[in-house]
C-alpha cells in the first residue's frame, strides 16, 4: 500500500515558488494498475518522484508498505565512462541482488552484443534505452512506476518489453502515466486524472480518458 496524507508540494526557485500538489490524499492497494493522465506541468513527473520517495512533500505525509521501482526506462543514472556491464554490476550491488543473475537478465533482454561490455558513452539513445528497460525490470519491486516510456528496438524487443510489463502487472502493482490513452488502457484497469492539483480516480482507464480529454478541450 501507498498512502498520501494531506500531502502539498511547492517548488521554490529564486525568487519563483510554485505549488504542484496541495492536500493531496489518495491510496494505492497492492496489486492495482493504475494509468493517469494529465496535461504537461501538471505535475506527473513529480508525483511519481513522490511515490517513489525520490522527491519528499513539502507539508503532509507519504507511507509506503511497498518496495518501489525508480520509472523505468531511466537512464539518466548511468555512469557514461563505465561499460554497460559495470553499470548494471553497480545498480545490482545497490539494491543487494545477485550480480550475475542481474548481469544475465540485462545482457539477453537488451540484446546490445559486445556493446554491453563497452563504455555507455559510445551508445545510441536507442541503446541506453535499452540497457535502462532491462535493468529496470531486471530488479524485483512490488511496485512499478513508468512515466512515458518508450521501447526502444525492432518488433522482438518491442513484443519482449510488452509481455515483461504485463508480467510485472500480473504480480504485482504498476501506476502508468501518459499522453498516449491507447497504451494506458493496454496496461492498466482503473485510471486517474490530474489537474489543477489535484487527482482523482476512475473505475476505469477509459473513463478517465474522457474526462482528461474533456477538460483539454475547455482549457483550448
Amino acid at each position: 500500500m501507498i498512502r498520501f496524507d494531506n500531502v502539498s508540494k511547492t517548488y521554490h526557485i529564486r525568487k519563483f515558488s510554485k505549488q504542484v500538489f496541495s492536500n493531496l490524499s489518495f491510496e494505492i492497494k497492492r496489486g492495482e494498475s493504475i494509468g493517469i493522465c494529465g496535461a504537461n506541468g501538471a505535475g506527473k513527473s513529480t508525483l511519481m518522484r513522490l511515490i517513489a520517495g525520490v522527491d519528499q512533500p513539502t507539508t503532509g505525509r507519504i507511507e509506503r508498505t511497498m518496495t518501489t521501482s525508480w520509472p523505468i526506462g531511466y537512464a539518466s543514472a548511468f555512469q557514461a565512462n563505465m561499460t554497460g556491464s559495470d553499470n548494471v554490476r553497480f545498480i545490482a550491488r545497490i539494491y543487494r541482488q545477485p550480480e550475475q543473475q542481474v548481469l544475465d537478465y540485462v545482457e539477453d533482454f537488451a540484446q546490445l552484443g559486445v556493446y554491453f561490455h563497452q563504455p555507455v558513452l559510445t551508445y545510441s539513445s536507442g541503446m541506453v534505452s535499452r540497457l535502462a528497460f532491462g535493468i529496470s525490470l531486471a530488479i524485483n519491486f512490488d511496485c512499478y512506476l513508468i512515466d512515458e516510456v518508450t521501447s526502444a528496438g525492432d518488433e522482438r524487443f518491442r513484443q519482449r518489453s510488452q509481455e515483461e510489463l504485463m508480467k510485472r502487472r500480473e504480480e504485482g502493482t504498476l501506476v502508468m502515466v501518459s499522453h498516449d490513452p491507447h497504451t494506458l488502457q493496454q496496461y492498466c484497469e482503473r485510471g486517474a486524472v490530474l489537474y489543477g492539483g489535484n487527482l482523482t480516480f476512475y473505475d476505469s482507464v477509459v473513463e478517465a480518458c474522457e474526462v482528461h480529454h474533456g477538460l483539454q478541450m475547455r482549457a483550448a
